[in-house]
């Protein structure tokens, strides 16, 4: 039976053992946590800049090439809108921002492009950062 204490008291850690751990743990995160702080938001912008930019452009010109015009609305890239050449859908997942709102979308035709494709960022006002096409 001594054996069996002597071997439970060898596995087990000291009260210090624990301490220290827990300490250097917290020394750590103290280091590591301000680097990563602010960085959601950075990666939402950069995931609404990738959409307007590239991901939802690319979605809407393909509507384009099959269609031989652009959508009136983002909702026809995912219902049929009845109009010939829809191979869709195009988009099978939601329209909505990194922040959880639709994109703007409009075919109002300024500085050369065919339509306007945007995110109001986080404030949800227009300022300067929206993120268009």
């Amino acid at each position: 039976m001594s054996n069996n204490k002597n071997l439970m008291k060898r596995r087990s850690f000291t009260l210090i053992e624990l301490m220290l751990v827990v300490i250097i743990i917290g020394v750590l995160a103290a280091m590591v946590m301000p680097r990563l702080v602010g960085r959601s938001e950075q990666a939402r912008i950069a995931v609404a800049r990738a959409d307007v930019d590239s991901n939802l452009a690319t979605i809407l010109d393909l509507y384009e090439m099959d269609v031989g015009r652009y959508p009136n609305a983002l909702s026809d890239l995912k219902t049929d809108p009845g109009v010939s050449g829809w191979k869709g859908p195009y988009l099978k997942k939601s329209s909505k921002d990194p922040w959880g709102r639709e994109y703007e979308y409009s075919l109002e035709v300024s500085e050369g492009k065919d339509y306007k494709l945007c995110s109001k960022g986080q404030d949800e006002a227009k300022t300067d950062d929206d993120i268009c096409n």
